[in-house]
């Protein structure tokens, strides 16, 4: 798996973050729906979405729910901040934070969504460790991301492999190794945007 630091995802994403609704906002926005749809579905208390970027999923969670966003860029949570004001009533904290040493405590959230951020992150078991901790026992982890291994998206894959570091993401980024190599409940998977280039894997934190 290529090595991408902090430095090499805070970098791009402070390109990113004035361009990114337009790059990535429709284009991934029916994994965003799943998602969403997944923890509306919960009615959860408390919702950790780690890699919050500039908000595009804040108004589809559940009004009943206190939702906490973390990001590790802080020109990408300038863009969510201002969502957030607007969501005049909600329960909405949002602040910096790195998701491979949060600051929470244990089992404090019963939901834990994460959008299209596992293959961002330098060291994916150490957030995926951190997540487990966070989430209460029996609690649902939401994963959405992009795994590698389709046909359709081969060629694409390996294009961008040897850009991995400057472009603050992994396209070689295995199914099986990053999710099933965990002792976690999947409860499903489902394929979603276009071609099936992303999938949704619904978790139990056993």
């Amino acid at each position: 798996m290529n090595p991408i630091s902090v430095d090499n995802v805070v970098s791009a994403y402070r390109f990113y973050a004035p361009h990114y609704d337009r790059l990535f906002g429709a284009v991934l926005e029916p994994g965003r729906r799943a998602l969403t749809q997944a923890a509306y579905a919960l009615r959860p208390g408390s919702i950790l979405e780690v890699g919050v970027g500039t908000g595009l999923t804040l108004s589809r969670y559940p009004a009943s729910s206190a939702i906490v966003g973390i990001d590790i860029s802080d020109d990408m949570l300038d863009i969510a901040r201002e969502r957030a004001a607007a969501l005049a009533g909600r329960n909405i904290h949002l602040t910096a934070m790195n998701a491979e040493a949060m600051d929470f405590p244990d089992g404090c959230f019963d939901c834990v969504a994460i959008p299209y951020v596992l293959s961002v992150t330098p060291h994916p078991e150490r957030m995926v460790a951190e997540i487990r901790r966070v989430c209460r026992k029996d609690g649902t982890i939401l994963i959405l991301n992009h795994f590698s291994g389709s046909r359709f998206w081969w060629f694409l894959e390996r294009m961008v492999r040897p850009l991995s570091n400057r472009i603050g993401f992994r396209s070689d980024f295995c199914f099986d190794e990053q999710i099933l190599k965990y002792n976690w409940e999947i409860l499903s998977v489902r394929k979603v945007n276009f071609l099936g280039l992303s999938r949704l894997v619904v978790v139990r934190n056993r």
